[in-house]
């Protein structure tokens, strides 16, 4: 099964409907289609690995707990990412996120919402529609 995103129409804010073969995958394509909604710019120098280590509730607060925490990275440090090394456990999640400094972005995400969030299962195997708040 392939693996990706779409923006999709929502009144306020941005939506992303995302897909992919398992939780991995899916949490990898919500975090480049993250950066694809931002238009963020990497540099093209030197690479950053961050280990990361979350959990949660249940795998929806865990896939918000993620893309919040990169956003937090990104505010912060300057730093983006856009290659995910990731383990996700019963709502545990762990692994290495790769990038490099922040050289720009066109729009700021301020958040991701757990606007009708619900992560399902289908032909293309887990799919959701993720909501930010801009």
């Amino acid at each position: 099964m392939a693996s990706g995103f779409k923006e999709i129409r929502h009144t306020a804010d941005w939506a992303l409907l995302v897909w992919a073969p398992n939780l991995e995958g899916l949490f990898c394509q919500a975090a480049t289609g993250m950066n694809w909604l931002m238009g963020v710019e990497l540099s093209p120098e030197s690479r950053v690995t961050r280990e990361i280590s979350l959990s949660a509730f249940d795998a929806e607060s865990l896939i918000v707990a993620f893309l919040n925490e990169i956003l937090f990275i990104m505010e912060t440090d300057s730093i983006g990412f856009d290659q995910f090394a990731l383990t996700i456990g019963q709502n545990t999640l762990s692994g290495q996120l790769i990038g490099a400094a922040l050289t720009g972005y066109q729009k700021a995400v301020k958040a991701v919402t757990y606007n009708g969030l619900e992560i399902t299962n289908n032909r293309r195997g887990l799919e959701t529609t993720i909501v930010f708040d801009v």
